[in-house]
């Protein structure tokens, strides 16, 4: 190749690198401008957008970006913020009721109308129903209270705290624990504040030692010390009406968590596990209907159980179930010990971070009360492994009606895209994915389309779960129900 050939190649490849990084600065610059109109929406009128079910709320640049990215699984092309920035900038100039907004959604109608009508009153058409002024929430925010801060008691107040709005939603009012050593409150703050899973906290933390309360983003959390849930008057606080989430896992039946409705302040409980008895066992988006206005205790489940009902409640809707096993390849938790030591259950006394450990679950039983149709048809057994966070389930199914690994995995995409399940089932098509790639995954679990299997009418399924932050969401979702909040979902 000739001198010239050489410098003609060159300046094509510098060309084209060129061309890439304005691409990349053109969108990064669209996103940057978005994200004011977003905490606008969000702040001042209890709008959430998204894109295709991605939140844009309290998000950066970077992750607007990637939640367009995302879009690709939906459709045939790529979607750009280029496409989406002219509707959030006329989104924002409407005067909406609270809502979730698709950007995304609304970005593809208005592309499929081509042209038809100015972006202004194609979204007052889309957006009728919701632009209807601003309007509160509830009458009042409802109190929250966290009984116990451990790892998962933690995780809540982060959600919550992100959740905060403008206020006028959930707001997170204590945390019930025993009195620690001296600098009980600075040592909680800074748990809250560092994470060796979860990384730092995205906001600003203070400590106010006259209130003895945690500062997160302005939300102040009372710490209270108790050693009994009776033994708490909330109201002396200015708590009242409150939702308590007992995460310490103390008490599951109605006579042991029906203590905390002894004191003062307190109108309804979530129990963080498993609840025995007559307690209802609610997985967030599958059996919503069991949370009603009379009952006042309930239990949000295992993270287990909330990561695979919803993939089995889908599966059986479209294929039925006739029978099947599942396992769990489960974290260790705070229950099993660094080095071996005694230990009241089986095998559970060996080193979690050294060791694989068979143990039981009771997510397969647990299915029956969320799905009754599926009772008797599965057994389960579990293996704590050792990682921190982040499980496996394995979910091998007889079905009623034969399928393949096409039309199994094409039916669970589109359920985790467009279905009441959205929120609960995610789905990944990515050939080098690895446990820690879903540390702060907020769903309740998350299907890897190419580890499924199919042969005639039996099929393996693999759902990932992080086993604390996606359940955390699961467990902050049942009690925005519980309060009323549930927004609308814009384009219907």
């Amino acid at each position: 190749m000739t001198g010239l050939g050489k410098r003609g190649d060159r300046r094509m490849m510098n060309q084209k690198q060129t061309a890439y990084l304005k691409e990349w600065q053109g969108y990064e610059g669209l996103a940057e401008q978005m994200l004011p109109i977003i905490g606008r929406l969000y702040r001042d009128h209890n709008v959430v957008t998204t894109v295709y079910g991605r939140s844009l709320v309290n998000t950066s640049t970077i992750d607007i970006l990637k939640a367009h990215r995302f879009a690709r699984l939906i459709l045939d092309g790529e979607l750009t913020v280029v496409d989406t920035f002219p509707i959030l900038e006329a989104v924002g100039k409407l005067d909406l009721a609270p809502a979730r907004i698709d950007i995304g959604r609304l970005a593809i109608r208005y592309q499929a109308q081509a042209g038809q009508l100015p972006v202004d009153e194609f979204l007052r058409r889309e957006l009728a129903p919701v632009n209807t002024g601003r309007v509160p929430l509830l009458d009042e925010p409802r109190d929250i209270v966290l009984y116990g801060f451990g790892r998962i008691g933690r995780l809540l107040a982060r959600i919550l705290i992100e959740k905060a709005g403008s206020g006028e939603k959930l707001r997170i009012r204590a945390a019930v624990v025993r009195k620690g050593s001296a600098g009980d409150l600075a040592k909680r703050a800074s748990l809250l504040r560092r994470d060796s899973v979860h990384g730092q906290f995205h906001g600003i933390i203070t400590i106010d030692e006259e209130e003895n309360a945690i500062i997160a983003n302005g939300n102040m959390i009372r710490i209270i010390y108790a050693d009994a849930p009776e033994d708490v008057n909330y109201t002396q606080y200015g708590i009242h009406n409150a939702i308590l989430i007992d995460n310490t896992g103390k008490w599951r039946d109605r006579d042991g968590l029906g203590r905390h409705l002894q004191a003062k302040g307190i109108a309804k409980v979530i129990l963080t596990a498993p609840g025995k008895g007559d307690i209802p066992n609610v997985v967030a988006g599958v059996n919503n209907e069991l949370i009603t206005a009379e009952e006042t205790l309930f239990s949000a489940a295992s993270c287990t159980t909330n990561a695979i009902v919803p993939v089995l409640k889908a599966v059986n809707d479209r294929f039925g179930i006739v029978s099947g096993h599942v396992e769990t390849c489960h974290s260790y938790t705070n229950d099993q010990n660094l080095i071996d030591n005694y230990h009241k259950a089986s095998r559970r006394g060996r080193s979690a971070p050294l060791n694989m450990v068979i143990t039981e679950t009771g997510a397969a039983k647990a299915v029956a009360k969320a799905l009754p149709e599926l009772t008797g048809k599965l057994t389960g057994n579990a293996i704590r492994v050792p990682t921190p966070n982040v499980s496996l389930a394995i979910l091998n199914l007889e079905l009623k009606q034969g399928a393949t690994v096409e039309t199994l995995n094409g039916y669970l995409r589109d359920i985790s895209l467009e279905s009441p399940l959205q929120n609960q089932i995610d789905f990944t098509n990515s050939p080098e994915v690895v446990s820690s790639d879903f540390v702060g995954s907020r769903h309740a679990g998350v299907v890897d389309s190419l580890a499924t299997i199919v042969q005639g009418n039996r099929c393996v399924l693999y759902v990932w779960y992080d086993n604390e932050f996606g359940y955390s969401c699961q467990v902050v979702r049942m009690v925005q129900k519980m309060a009323g909040l549930e927004l609308p979902a814009m384009p219907s």
